[in-house]
């Protein structure tokens, strides 16, 4: 599995001329599943986007000190396959991204992992397989992006400190 995790001020999801979803400031992240992708690599990037230190601790003055949980910011997930998108030449090549059908209910039990591990109601995401428009407004600019395949192993759980 694949995210790719920007810090916004906020941060929504239209389909159709619609907002189906919408943050204000937290983590927007862009999901890629691959074919091989097991339930472990959904507790690793749950796990890692929700004790990234990517927010200032505003008593102390750190830079890079709290979690999103930690400031009770909202977390936006949106699939994205293109994420392990192979160029053969100029023609992107999507074979190792996992297939549609397999995909949505994965997704859907990620998003459920994420909303478990910390709030349902700070847990929102795009439409699975819709053609979406992704607005927002990058705070700093802050864009992270890792690959579960560097961990295998550990459960989402959230550390009490907050911290990974």
């Amino acid at each position: 599995m694949r995210a790719v995790v920007q810090r916004v001020l906020s941060a929504s999801v239209e389909v159709e001329g619609r907002v189906v979803s919408e943050i204000g400031p937290g983590l927007l992240v862009l999901v890629g599943i691959h074919e091989s992708d097991t339930d472990s690599d959904a507790d690793y990037i749950c796990r890692k986007v929700l004790n990234m230190r990517l927010f200032p601790n505003e008593r102390s003055g750190k830079a890079w000190d709290q979690s999103v949980m930690q400031q009770s910011f909202g977390v936006l997930l949106v699939s994205q396959f293109t994420l392990y998108g192979i160029l053969k030449g100029n023609k992107p090549d999507f074979h190792v991204a996992m297939p549609p059908q397999k995909a949505k209910l994965f997704y859907a039990s990620l998003v459920e992992k994420f909303r478990k591990s910390y709030a349902a109601d700070a847990v929102k995401d795009g439409i699975f397989g819709a053609m979406m428009k992704v607005n927002l407004v990058n705070d700093g600019p802050v864009t992270m992006q890792f690959d579960s395949s560097q961990s295998r192993s550990g459960t989402c759980e959230v550390a009490e400190d907050g911290k990974p």
